[in-house]
């Protein structure tokens, strides 16, 4: 399967399983601008996967209100970019709700998802990573795969966590990556960071279509350099695997953080803060973040704007020599 996919068959899963889940989202009946929702109202009925007016704030709110009143709603944004005016709904009622009511009441069963990232021509509207505006928010889970094995695992979590989530999707990814999927239902730890290459040297955090660039960088640096990385795929975004990255910080000494959002107040900047505060003693070097530039999103400077692998490849070599 490719990643839209193993989503289409997690979301199948979910919807055959559970009799009180929903799907909804602008265009979700015809299978969405990406395919992830196809098929899915001829199986299960209009009344369970349906579309909705053009409104992100009234779809978290439509989904908060269905959650809280017993619902498994799964809710989609049709691109990561337009969520914000839903932020309100998101932050301030879904995220709070179980605390304001004093546990009374939750929308736990809450799941949103939103394609995310670049994608090769989406330009500022169609090409952004907003998971560290929502990583300020106490109550939310924000999850981000890197492949279609760990998105249908991830995705059944998600949607079975007793807490609202975000599972924002590169977009990229939805077609180009393709892997043996087990067609069976399967679930995959939340807040658990994946080693996908063991090494001594330097290592290498990301999440989502940056894992891809960095295990480009790690086979580079060990032809190149003769450097050992250790790449690690952060996978949840909050709440977020520390141990996992501290315990390879003290082995390494050294740490790359990349990301496709901005610098300033990227969630690579709470890694990087956590990190020399666990591990100031054992860093052979300042942590490093390659990221996209503070500007918006570009169209055809795209190439220069990413976090490519020949930019991270280049913050190795000054990791390695400092």
């Amino acid at each position: 399967m490719n990643l839209f996919q193993s989503i289409n068959n997690s979301l199948d899963i979910a919807l055959s399983q559970d009799p009180t889940a929903i799907i909804f989202g602008e265009d979700v009946a015809f299978g969405g601008v990406f395919r992830c929702t196809v098929g899915l109202q001829e199986k299960h009925g209009k009344s369970r996967v349906f579309n909705t007016p053009l409104c992100e704030q009234g779809i978290a709110g439509f989904g908060i209100g269905a959650a809280t009143a017993g619902a498994t709603a799964i809710a989609e944004i049709q691109f990561a970019d337009y969520i914000l005016p839903a932020f309100d709904q998101i932050c301030n009622e879904a995220a709070k709700y179980r605390y304001r009511s004093g546990g009374i009441f939750d929308c736990g069963s809450l799941t949103i998802r939103a394609p995310c990232s670049a994608v090769g021509h989406g330009a500022l509207y169609h090409s952004q990573s907003p998971e560290a505006y929502f990583a300020h928010c106490p109550g939310l889970k924000i999850v981000v795969p890197r492949g279609p094995i760990k998105a249908k695992g991830l995705l059944l979590s998600c949607i079975r966590d007793k807490n609202p989530c975000l599972f924002f999707e590169p977009k990229i990814l939805y077609r180009s990556a393709v892997e043996q999927v087990p067609v069976k239902e399967y679930t995959m730890p939340l807040s658990k960071a994946d080693i996908l290459v063991e090494g001594d040297d330097i290592t290498l955090v990301g999440w989502g279509t940056q894992i891809h660039v960095l295990r480009e960088v790690c086979q580079l640096a060990k032809d190149q350099l003769n450097v050992s990385c250790e790449v690690i795929d952060l996978v949840t975004i909050l709440p977020w695997d520390k141990e996992t990255i501290a315990q390879s910080v003290k082995k390494t000494g050294r740490l790359l953080i990349a990301h496709e959002a901005p610098l300033t107040s990227g969630f690579g900047a709470e890694i990087a803060a956590s990190i020399q505060h666990d591990c100031f003693l054992n860093l052979e070097a300042p942590i490093a973040r390659v990221t996209g530039f503070d500007t918006p999103f570009p169209h055809m400077f795209e190439p220069f704007y990413m976090p490519d692998k020949w930019r991270c490849f280049e913050a190795v070599k000054k990791l390695v020599n400092y």
